[in-house]
């Protein structure tokens, strides 16, 4: 009987799959974004303090589930003074809304690839919304240092600064109404 048991078990966790968490990696991960200052150029930047995971059954993460948490006085576009005033309630008001998040809600595949419409809400200075990006799972490998596997995604968008109260001060002609996010990232399982 013990047999038929751990039997029908191994069968219905078979079908059902498990799932796996996956963990950013920081040495291999970037967030940045890049917005066009005066019509004329493009300024970019990035987030150095973030976390990300993604959760899935599947192995081609047809099916994940991404989280996300982000330090926004990690800000950096390799420019000290406009940092500070991207800090400032001007902009990100980093003393009231230090967190910036997003949860996805929903992966669709496009085409035959590995593309996914990744759906969700991003939460970011206080307010938010539901946003679209682009999910490219480029693959899994086996890191040969630590044996562990590795996969790897890049993740790109657009989100309108105004829907967050950003910058609100600032006309589209001085600063870009459209922020370009790009993230890249390594994630292995704990």
């Amino acid at each position: 009987m013990k047999k038929q048991i751990l039997f029908w078990a191994l069968i219905l966790f078979a079908c059902t799959g498990f799932s796996q968490t996956w963990n950013s990696d920081p040495a291999h991960s970037k967030l940045s974004f890049s917005v066009v200052h005066m019509g004329i150029a493009d300024v970019s930047g990035r987030f150095n303090k973030f976390e990300a995971t993604i959760e899935a059954t599947k192995k081609d993460f047809s099916d994940a589930k991404v989280e996300l948490k982000v330090d926004v006085s990690s800000i950096n576009t390799d420019v000290e003074q406009r940092d500070t005033h991207l800090k400032s309630p001007d902009f990100f008001d980093v003393a009231q809304f230090p967190d910036m998040s997003f949860k996805s809600s929903g992966i669709t595949r496009i085409g035959k690839g590995n593309r996914y419409r990744l759906t969700g809400y991003l939460t970011l200075h206080g307010v938010t919304k539901p946003v679209t990006m682009t999910m490219v799972y480029r693959g899994t490998i086996q890191n040969p240092q630590t044996k562990k596997d590795v996969a790897g995604f890049m993740v790109t968008g657009v989100i309108r600064r105004s829907d967050f109260g950003i910058g609100n001060k600032f006309p589209a002609s001085m600063l870009s109404e459209n922020v370009q996010i790009k993230a890249d990232g390594e994630f292995s399982q704990p």
